[in-house]
C-alpha cells in the first residue's frame, strides 16, 4: 500500500473514474471485494491456457461493477499470455445477423485484439509478424523455404471452417513481408479482420474464395484461436460487455437467433471441442432471466444456465456458467474511496488531501442526498468525490468540513435505458 503509484497509472485511473468510465490500466490499484470471483475467472483462463476452453455469462445490476470486473479480468487474461479481444454490442454489433452486424462485431473484436505488449488493441499484425518470425527460424534452421514451414504448421486449421483460405491468407503475408509488398500486407489484415465485403473483392486481392461472414464470426474465432496459439500464445479469450443490446431486440427472430448462437457457444466449451478459446459475457438480471425476452425464454439455455439449487440463502456456487456479482456493500464503498484517496495522492500517505473520517463524512453526506443505495451505483458518487479531492489540490489549506454538505451528488439513473425497447427500432423489421 506504501509503494509509489506511476504517474501515467495515476492519471490512468483518475481520469478515468472522473469522465464517470471504466479505466482500461491501474484497475488492481482500486480493486475491492470480488476476490472468489477473480479466483473463478482466474481457472477459466488456466483452463484455457492448457488447450481448454470456458464460457462465463457475468451477471449484475447496474452498477455492480461488471464493466470493471471485466476489465480487470481482461487484465489478468494478458498477463497469463493469452490474447485477448473485448467490444460491446450495439445495435450495429450482434452475434447472428445477415445485415453485417455480426461481421461488424468480428471486425471490432480484430481491431481491439490484445497482448501482454499492447493492451490497447490493434495487436492482430504483431501476432501475424510473430508467427512468420518463428516460421521463418524453423525454415532456416531445416534448410526449406518459409512458406513450407508455414503451411506446415497451419494444417491443423483446414479442418475447420475457412481453414483453407486462413493458411493462404497467412502465406499471402509472408510473401508480402518477403517481397516488400505492403498493400499485400494490408489486404491479408483485411481479410483477417473481415474488412472484405465481398468475395470478389477477396479474390482479387488474395486469391481466396471466401471472407469472414455474418455465418461464419464464431467459425473464424475459433481459427484465430487456433492460431495464436500456434503463434506463441496461451489462447484466446473474448470479453463481450452490454448483452443487454440482444435483449432490447425488438425483433424475437432476431433475439432467439442471438440467443441460439449463444448456445452454440456454450455447447462447444462445455463439450471441450474449442481449442484455447474462452468467453466471458456481460449482462444484467433482466438480460438473463426475463422469461419472455431475456436468455430464459430460450429453454434449451434456461436449462443449462439454471442456478444451483443447492446454492440458497448465503450458499454460492461459483463454478456454474453463470456468476452473478453482487452490488458494493458500504463496507466495500469505504475501501475504494480510501483506494481512490491512495491513488490520487500517488500511493504517497504523507500526500492524502482528507483524513479518514472525510471519507466518512462524505458517504454519510451522499446517503442523505440520494438514499442509502448510493453505494451500489457508485459512478456519480466516485465522480463527485474525485471532484472534491480535486478542489483541495488546487485549493491549498481549505477546510474539507466546509465543502463536503456542498459536494453536488445525484443518483446515478443509467440503470433505466437497460430495459428501453424502442419500437421503431430498425431492428423491429430485421431479416434473418
Amino acid at each position: 500500500m506504501n509503494a509509489p503509484i506511476r504517474p501515467k497509472d495515476r492519471d490512468a485511473v483518475i481520469q478515468s473514474l472522473r469522465a464517470g468510465v471504466v479505466p482500461r490500466a491501474g484497475q488492481h490499484l482500486i480493486q475491492v471485494a470480488r476476490g472468489r470471483e477473480i479466483e473463478a475467472l482466474v481457472s477459466d483462463i488456466d483452463r484455457v491456457a492448457d488447450g481448454g476452453s470456458s464460457f462465463r455469462f457475468v451477471i449484475g445490476e447496474y452498477g455492480a461493477g461488471k464493466t470493471f470486473f471485466l476489465n480487470l479480468i481482461r487484465a489478468i487474461a494478458m498477463e497469463r499470455k493469452l490474447v485477448v479481444a473485448n467490444v460491446d454490442l450495439n445495435p450495429d454489433r450482434r452475434l447472428h445477423a445477415s445485415g453485417g452486424q455480426a461481421r461488424s462485431l468480428y471486425a471490432e473484436l480484430m481491431r481491439n485484439l490484445s497482448t501482454r505488449t499492447k493492451p490497447e488493441g490493434g495487436a492482430l499484425a504483431g501476432v501475424v509478424e510473430k508467427f512468420i518470425a518463428t516460421a521463418k527460424s524453423e525454415a532456416k534452421a531445416q534448410g526449406i523455404a518459409t512458406e513450407q514451414v508455414i503451411r506446415s504448421k497451419l494444417e491443423q486449421l483446414t479442418e475447420l471452417v475457412n481453414g483453407y483460405d486462413f493458411a493462404d491468407v497467412i502465406a499471402a503475408y509472408c510473401r508480402g513481408a518477403e517481397e516488400g509488398n505492403d498493400q499485400l500486407k494490408s489486404d491479408s489484415i483485411r481479410w483477417l479482420r473481415g474488412e472484405f465485403a465481398t468475395r470478389t473483392d477477396a479474390r482479387a486481392a488474395l486469391g481466396v474464395r471466401t471472407i469472414v461472414d455474418d455465418a461464419s464470426v464464431y467459425d473464424q474465432l475459433k481459427l484465430v484461436a487456433r492460431f495464436v496459439r500456434l503463434a506463441g500464445y496461451a489462447g484466446l479469450f473474448v470479453c463481450l460487455d452490454e448483452l443487454v443490446n440482444l435483449y432490447k431486440l425488438a425483433n424475437s427472430q432476431a433475439r432467439n437467433s442471438n440467443y441460439e448462437q449463444i448456445l452454440r457457444m456454450l455447447n462447444d466449451s462445455l463439450q471441450g471441442t474449442a481449442v484455447g478459446l474462452g468467453f466471458v459475457l456481460g449482462g444484467t438480471p433482466e438480460f438473463l432471466m426475463d422469461p419472455r425476452r431475456g436468455v430464459y425464454s430460450y429453454s434449451a439455455l434456461q436449462s443449462r444456465l439454471a442456478q444451483n439449487a443447492f446454492a440458497t440463502g448465503n450458499l454460492v456456487d461459483y463454478t456454474g456458467p453463470v456468476l452473478r456479482l453482487s452490488s458494493l456493500t458500504l463496507e466495500d464503498f469505504y475501501l475504494l474511496l480510501g483506494k481512490i484517496r491512495h491513488v490520487y495522492a500517488g500511493g504517497k500517505a504523507e500526500h492524502y488531501l482528507l483524513p479518514d473520517p472525510a471519507i466518512a463524512g462524505f458517504m454519510e453526506h451522499c446517503a442523505n442526498r440520494i438514499g442509502d443505495s448510493f453505494f451500489r451505483t457508485p459512478r456519480t458518487t466516485i465522480t463527485s468525490f474525485i471532484n472534491l479531492l480535486a478542489i483541495l489540490e488546487q485549493n491549498p489549506g481549505t477546510d474539507w468540513k466546509s465543502l463536503i454538505g456542498e459536494v453536488p451528488v445525484e443518483a446515478d439513473q443509467g440503470g433505466k435505458n437497460d430495459l428501453a425497447v424502442d419500437p421503431d427500432d430498425e431492428l423491429a423489421s430485421f431479416k434473418l
